[in-house]
């Protein structure tokens, strides 16, 4: 009964020492995922997505997102061109073009994208101008996407958009930003009613040329001022004085 109790023992272990053996040596990785395969320390290469074997203790595997991933850049304080303290932050959008690259050429390559995006944020924003960085902001997240996707390239990183989400300004330079909108919309004001006063002028004297040419212009418009002042129920009564009467009492020119 001993004998056969520990034969028994051993044939359980030997069932358990296998089914560990096979659950290291299979690997299921899924269709968004690569698995980086070491053997003894040398690269392989990158194998997914579905089942494969490995073997164990003498292979290492490491399972790489192919996702787009997002990181947010922390607030950076930062002096633009023209001397002005801002505070910006950003977002990144990347992706794993290189699996074997990712886990071969950078320790961590998430840190390692979010540590060159903050420096690249603070050195582009340090060389634009204030008016520049809330203007042109499209071109900025182009420039910013150029250098990062450059830098991060040798890693097997695609970044594929970066965006500047916030512009935080000191409360004094909201204050004279206001103050200069409201003189601009006071001085566009003031030219557009200057404009409206020249062009009135400019077409009275038009007018005035065209009734002086045609003495009947000027009967035809006082008129029609009598008829428009003599509305309905208009308390007003005005009889039309004829002007050829006045022209009898004028001088006569010598000839």
């Amino acid at each position: 009964m001993a004998i056969f109790g520990t034969s028994n023992l051993a044939i359980v272990f030997i069932v358990l020492l296998v089914l560990i053996i096979l659950s290291s040596a299979i690997k299921i990785v899924k269709e968004y995922e690569r698995g980086v395969i070491f053997r003894l320390g040398r690269l392989l290469g990158a194998k997914g997505p579905g089942l494969f074997f490995i073997i164990p203790v003498v292979d290492a595997m490491f399972r790489v997102d192919l996702r787009t991933a997002v990181i947010d850049v922390p607030v950076q304080e930062v002096i633009t061109k023209d001397n002005v303290p801002v505070r910006v932050n950003a977002v990144v959008y990347f992706r794993v073009m290189d699996p074997e690259k990712s886990i071969v050429q950078v320790q961590n390559y998430i840190q390692a994208t979010q540590q060159i995006s903050q420096t690249t944020l603070r050195s582009v924003i340090g060389q634009a101008h204030l008016d520049q960085l809330l203007a042109e902001r499209d071109r900025l997240n182009a420039q910013l996407q150029e250098i990062i996707d450059e830098a991060t390239d040798p890693w097997g990183i695609k970044v594929s958009t970066v965006e500047i989400k916030d512009v935080e300004l000191p409360k004094t330079m909201q204050r004279a930003m206001a103050a200069q909108a409201e003189a601009e919309r006071d001085r566009r004001a003031k030219i557009i009613n200057a404009e409206g006063e020249f062009q009135a002028a400019q077409k009275l004297a038009e007018a005035a040329h065209v009734m002086a040419a045609e003495p009947m212009a000027l009967q035809l418009r006082t008129l029609r001022t009598i008829s428009e002042v003599s509305a309905e129920n208009a308390s007003t009564v005005i009889l039309p004085f004829p002007i050829e009467i006045l022209r009898a009492f004028a001088p006569k020119e010598e000839k």
